[in-house]
């Protein structure tokens, strides 16, 4: 009988494939398949060779790009010298995850199909799109997709005989076993980011920690929305970047946040464990310390602040000894229930640590083995570099517009990482942010005679900044810049800067305050009112147009 096995590679960016695959791994495990769940650049793609069956569940970002975690399968796949016949012996199936309103709508997953398919694997179904846009989300297409890729598969590889699909009644075993150490092993101390290794480049494996020189409020007091300049101090980190390049920021979670979950699940934050696998061959979080605090881990992994998925109330279900809860939690992860999570989650924005507070017999049996496979990690945030090395040496500074807003839950929301960056002061001590630098897709033009045209609305000035200072530090002229915002006067961002230089002759500036005068004036209307210009720049000069929001 062929060996029972398959192996799950996911595309993630923000976690839902990531967590779609997992679910893939718990139903192959139920019906007695050994399986795999990995990143797709965390597999050796010449092993393909050798796989019977694979699922592939993909994001797409972007301008229909593939997530971060498999650039170097994708380029691999799409070698010209892989021979046309190379995986016939594969038998695959491609869940796509995308957002139909973006053109590209699931980009990866249709061309990783196709080119599987050149590359001679048998596709077991059709690929599945799923979409964001869908009332119930992606769920609509990959519930009935799952059943049809179940029927398949174990038409391909029966049950064993004697043995039967295991009930969703049973929970399945925790991903990782969590051992306490005994109390008088406890070494206090901060758990610090690993340090890259001297001549590397930071990245998130080894991120800087880089420190806080200053964070400004650049708006009036006045002003609806908390927009800070916020700047780091990166000497001695080996980091380089070039205007439209991004830095990417490892967030943390509350003290308050930190505090309430501790006490909700009984857990004692000064303990220190480590975690073992249950089953060989999985790899350890590479992004947590061996031994770690509970107070590190809820701090700095778990995102307790995160909207729950399904698959959360899924495993939550388990673990409640109250009838009624049990019954509203196995509700919220069947498929005739995604309606009702929905309105309970998603539209109000609800939080992991909000959502264990109205389950209270389910979150006090939690076991701890259990929080790893219950909530996913926090996910590092992007934002626009808003300066250039030329004019601040060893410097970065970043434009943070504070998240804040109501939904129909009696607090307001707040964004995880624009909330805790707004909150450190660099007057209090040694503040450090762990922080590494991706490129950017904004490449800017290197002949030096090209104009440019920038339209960047609010924050979306930021990698103008970034572009200006580094084209006024080249001797670069032909620096057009349209910038709005509500009022001159509350959030003009760098007003006095963009002034200097339109006065030395380095800058032509378009401003529209859109709530100064009765009738609304955007961005559009003043390129329209100066669309000679911008013809004659596009026309003549052949100008390049970057557009920021």
């Amino acid at each position: 009988m062929a060996e029972r096995r398959l192996l799950v590679l996911f595309g993630s960016q923000t976690g839902t494939a990531q967590d779609t695959a997992e679910r893939v791994g718990r139903e192959a495990k139920r019906r007695h398949l050994r399986c795999r769940v990995e990143a797709l650049d965390s597999c050796d793609v010449a092993n393909l060779i050798h796989e019977p069956l694979v699922v592939f569940v993909c994001a797409t970002t972007g301008q229909g790009d593939p997530p971060d975690n498999m650039k170097m399968f994708w380029r691999f796949l799409f070698r010209k010298n892989l021979p046309a016949g190379s995986l016939c012996q594969l038998d695959y199936a491609v869940l796509g995850l995308g957002d139909s309103s973006y053109s590209k709508f699931n980009f990866v997953a249709k061309k990783l199909h196709k080119r599987l398919l050149q590359l001679g694997g048998n596709p077991l179904l059709p690929v599945a799109l799923g979409d964001d846009q869908h009332d119930l989300g992606p769920d609509a297409v990959v519930d009935p997709w799952l059943v049809a890729l179940w029927d398949k598969i174990l038409a391909l590889y029966p049950l064993p005989p004697g043995l039967e699909i295991i009930s969703t009644d049973v929970c399945p075993p925790p991903t990782y076993t969590l051992h306490y150490l005994p109390e008088e092993s406890a070494q206090p101390g901060r758990e610090l980011p690993q340090a890259a290794a001297p001549g590397a480049a930071p990245c998130q494996l080894r991120p800087f920690a880089a420190r806080l020189a200053s964070n400004l409020r650049l708006t009036a007091q006045s002003h609806f929305q908390d927009v800070r300049l916020i700047e780091f101090d990166i000497a001695g980190s080996g980091i380089t970047f070039s205007a439209g390049d991004v830095v990417m920021i490892q967030p943390q979670n509350s003290p308050e946040d930190v505090q309430q979950f501790c006490q909700l699940l009984c857990l004692e934050p000064h303990r220190r464990f480590v975690l073992e696998a249950t089953e060989p061959g999985t790899s350890l979080p590479p992004l947590l310390p061996q031994p770690c605090t509970i107070q590190h881990l809820v701090t700095h992994y778990l995102d307790i602040s995160c909207v729950p998925r399904r698959s959360f109330f899924e495993l939550l279900a388990h673990f409640s000894t109250n009838e009624l809860e049990r019954e509203k939690l196995q509700e919220f992860s069947s498929a005739q229930g995604q309606e009702e999570l929905y309105s309970y989650c998603n539209r109000p924005r609800r939080t992991t640590l909000e959502a264990m507070w109205d389950f209270p017999h389910a979150t006090c049996a939690i076991p701890a083995d259990y929080l790893l496979d219950l909530i996913p990690r926090i996910r590092p945030r992007a934002f626009s570099i808003a300066s250039s090395m030329l004019a601040h040496p060893e410097r970065m500074q970043i434009l943070v517009a504070v998240v804040r807003y109501k939904t129909r839950l009696s607090k307001p929301r707040r964004g995880l990482c624009s909330t805790w960056l707004a909150s450190l002061n660099p007057e209090q001590g040694d503040v450090r942010v762990p922080l590494w630098v991706k490129k950017g897709g904004m490449k800017f033009p290197a002949d030096p005679a090209t104009p440019v045209i920038m339209i960047g609305p609010g924050t979306g000035v930021a990698p103008f900044r970034a572009a200006i200072q580094e084209r006024v530090a080249l001797g670069r002229r032909g620096n057009c810049l349209f910038f709005g915002c509500r009022h001159k006067s509350k959030d003009f961002y760098f007003q006095m800067e963009w002034e200097e230089l339109v006065t030395k002759g380095l800058l032509t500036l378009f401003t529209a305050f859109s709530r100064d005068q009765e009738e609304k004036v955007y961005v559009q209307h003043r390129i329209r009112e100066n669309g000679r210009l911008v013809w004659e720049l596009l026309s003549s000069g052949n100008a390049h147009i970057y557009l920021a929001g």
